[in-house]
């Protein structure tokens, strides 16, 4: 396995996907890395993705990527990049005991979301009991109890966005009070807000806020917000701008500081959406594909009798 490709894209999910797919409508050779990690797994049914107004999983929805960079050819391996290095022709992608020479390298590698501790929180989130974007799904949740949980200096700020879809609203801080004034403004929203020090738990149906005083109290979606990691490690000490989480900072054809290395998706920092993410992997296939060298196409007997 391994050998030498035009673009090698690290990252499977939808920008990762959509790269390839215009890449080998390029007819640039492409080798695409997935660990099988892409956030959109998560997505129990996502109703605000161009194209499907009944809703799509974003298990679906990649197989259907998937199937069409496939169909154009793009070459998809199951695989964690555990190196990324600069030559000087371009980059060498390593992968366990493979690697791969390329004159650019695009990074879709995402973010990982820091979940509620226990092992409940998967099955919370194919229930739609636990919700992670409120951009996406707050529509669906509408006129529920929803609750927001995480550190209670982040906690205003989403509460904000949600008042407007649900009458019954609630602060869950994980690691203490909420400052004087965002308390204020919150009691002005009519906002309930716990006492920090709780747990939160899941029932199999809903989530429940298990009070410091042994009261509990149920709710019909919970958001968590307690940060997400950048997966960024590849460049890590390359010297790259990137926000205080990690998210590469890129310029307007999603270029980093290193000319030739590309990066898209959750990665970058801006609006985390799919839709999003496959405009910017567009954006950065197009612009790969024009800096590569041409190559132009001859009909086949005048490629026979060429030498």
């Amino acid at each position: 396995m391994g050998g030498k490709v035009d673009v090698a894209i690290i990252g499977g999910g939808p920008a990762g996907l959509t790269a390839a797919t215009y890449l080998r409508r390029f007819l640039r050779s492409v080798v695409v890395l997935d660990a099988g990690d892409s956030r959109a797994r998560y997505i129990p049914e996502s109703h605000n993705c161009p194209g499907f107004p009944q809703g799509v999983a974003g298990t679906e929805l990649l197989q259907r990527m998937h199937e069409q960079a496939q169909g154009v050819g793009a070459n998809i391996i199951e695989a964690h990049a555990d190196g990324l290095q600069r030559t000087e022709h371009g980059y060498t992608v390593l992968a366990g005991n493979d690697s791969w020479q390329a004159a650019k390298v695009i990074l879709a590698t995402g973010l990982a979301d820091r979940l509620p501790r226990g092992d409940w929180a998967e099955e919370a989130i194919a229930s739609g009991a636990l919700r992670l974007c409120a951009v996406c799904d707050a529509y669906e949740a509408r006129d529920t109890r929803i609750a927001v949980y995480g550190p209670a200096g982040s906690l205003a700020g989403h509460a904000r966005f949600l008042r407007g879809y649900a009458r019954h609203l609630a602060l869950l801080p994980e690691d203490g009070e909420l400052d004087p004034e965002s308390a204020a403004e919150m009691r002005e929203l009519d906002v309930e807000i716990f006492d920090p020090g709780g747990r939160l738990a899941y029932d199999g149906t809903r989530c429940i806020w298990h009070a410091p005083d042994g009261t509990a109290t149920a709710f019909d979606t919970v958001y968590p917000y307690l940060g997400y990691e950048g997966r960024n490690a590849l460049v890590a000490d390359w010297g790259l701008q990137a926000r205080e989480e990690g998210e590469l900072q890129v310029d307007s054809h999603q270029q980093t500081s290193r000319p030739g290395l590309y990066a898209i998706g959750d990665v970058v920092s801006g609006l985390n959406q799919i839709a999003v993410a496959v405009g910017q992997a567009a954006v950065a296939a197009t612009h790969a594909h024009n800096a590569l060298p041409l190559r132009m196409r001859r009909d086949e007997h005048l490629r026979r009798g060429s030498g």
